[in-house]
């Protein structure tokens, strides 16, 4: 890059008009998120993003260890599905670290107040998670290629520990995830921010 200042200016203009543009689509596809038009999917390569929720109430979970690859790296995963799903006061987050110009840069969404986000077979890579959790006609420790009450067609290796029930609820959650993916998912009252430094949910 020229060090000179009409190379420095053009560098910035060049810079505001990607970012703009980037913020804008992002904007247009997140608007059909939450009117429930997309299917969607939460994946940022190489990186984890954080969600909280005050209470989750999930139909049809199941839940057994697998592993996703980004980035070149390897991340030994709680895979948890859900046949559908809704969470009060919903936010979700992610860390960009160092990016040019700016720096560290947090994007985050909310969907504040009950029932905030909804979704439809949901399933999340689990990294970590807490909270307080019920699970109503629990089966643990079934062979997680016979669990079959989490979304259609989401089944583990044979001979792998799984868990699953009717009904799961999640009081207090806090979850750092790397990937998540829906047949659809609706977003109240959305809220998307892009904010300097780390202002993750949690």
């Amino acid at each position: 890059m020229s060090r000179g200042r009409g190379g420095g200016r053009t560098s910035w203009v060049r810079f505001a008009a990607v970012f703009v543009a980037g913020s804008l689509a992002a904007a247009a596809v997140l608007t059909g998120v939450a009117r429930g038009a997309l299917a969607a999917s939460f994946t940022v390569a190489g990186t984890s993003f954080k969600t909280t929720a005050d209470k989750l109430e999930g139909e049809g979970f199941v839940q057994f260890g697998g592993v996703v690859q980004g980035s070149g790296d390897a991340h030994p995963v709680a895979v948890s599905g859900f046949r559908s799903a809704v969470l009060d006061n919903f936010c979700q987050s992610v860390l960009l670290r160092s990016m040019p110009v700016v720096g560290d840069i947090t994007l985050r969404l909310t969907s504040p107040g009950p029932g905030g986000m909804a979704a439809t077979n949901m399933i999340i890579d689990v990294a970590e998670l807490s909270g307080d959790l019920t699970l109503v006609n629990a089966e643990i420790g079934i062979d997680a290629a016979a669990a079959g009450k989490g979304p259609d067609e989401l089944r583990g290796p044979p001979g792998a520990y799984a868990q699953q029930a009717d009904r799961a609820t999640a009081v207090g959650l806090r979850q750092t995830a790397w990937s998540t993916t829906a047949h659809t998912l609706r977003l109240k009252n959305l809220h998307l921010a892009l904010r300097s430094g780390a202002a993750e949910c949690y």
